[in-house]
């Protein structure tokens, strides 16, 4: 016995595989012959349960509709058979109409899908013009100060690392000396030093003493420079150090 080879194709529903059934078998679709159609879904069904397929139930369900329409089918066609098993079947209606209308409207849903994909592909074929590289006029328009690209939180963020850091070097043993300092003191020794290195200064070096007051003068010194437009802070990435500058230098 020569055995019976299957190919199994990726079907999206049942469907989609009696559409494959009918156009391989070059049936017409207004005048299904169920019995054929029924043998060859019910092969692929326990072809799939062979390959040990997911079946979905929706499959299943298929099967025993064909199963159901194939019992109709085979069922006397006389008229006063069929009125003592259903009084409103006719012999006019025919068990097949539903099933055709369902495969109809399937085929437009379907063709019209595959035309879309052709005209997706089409379209992929197209190559427009890349962008302009209008950084020299973006340059021009932008106003002499620009917006900070770090946030109070990233300073606040870089500010309790700060102290952690402080915290693990402070000496054992210190001598406690009170050494009031005020703000805009600490503001005029932060911009000569900015201005003096001509560059931009890491944020952790702008608190060279581990004194807590002097390391809170220092932090509000520098946001309120930063309010004030005198300095400019950047960070290029996330979590990364905080450089400052005098605005004006280190650019």
């Amino acid at each position: 016995m020569i055995p019976y080879n299957v190919k199994i194709d990726a079907f999206e529903g049942p469907l989609d595989l009696l559409l494959h059934l009918i156009n391989r078998l070059e049936i017409d679709i207004y005048d299904i012959p169920v019995a054929q159609i029924t043998e060859q879904y019910l092969l692929y069904i326990h072809t799939m349960s062979e390959l040990k397929l997911d079946i979905a139930s929706e499959f299943l369900v298929m099967a025993a509709t064909l199963l159901a329409i194939k019992s109709k089918m085979l069922l006397p066609k006389h008229e006063e058979e069929l009125d003592e098993f259903d009084p409103e079947l006719t012999f006019e209606e025919d068990p097949r109409d539903e099933l055709v209308e369902r495969l109809i409207e399937y085929r437009k849903f379907k063709e019209a899908a595959q035309d879309l994909k052709s005209m997706e592909e089409e379209r992929g074929l197209m190559f427009t013009k890349p962008p302009s590289d209008l950084s020299d006029i973006a340059k021009e328009s932008q106003p002499e100060k620009t917006e900070l690209n770090v946030t109070l939180y990233d300073m606040l963020a870089a500010f309790q690392k700060l102290l952690r850091r402080k915290k693990l070097q402070r000496p054992l043993s210190t001598k406690i000396t009170r050494q009031e300092i005020s703000i805009e003191t600490r503001m005029h020794e932060i911009m000569v030093e900015l201005k003096q290195l001509k560059g931009r200064k890491n944020f952790n070096e702008l608190f060279p003493y581990p004194a807590k007051e002097h390391i809170v003068v220092t932090f509000l010194a520098i946001l309120e420079l930063i309010k004030r437009k005198e300095v400019d802070v950047e960070q290029h990435e996330n979590f990364g150090d905080i450089f400052v500058h005098a605005v004006g230098e280190g650019e």
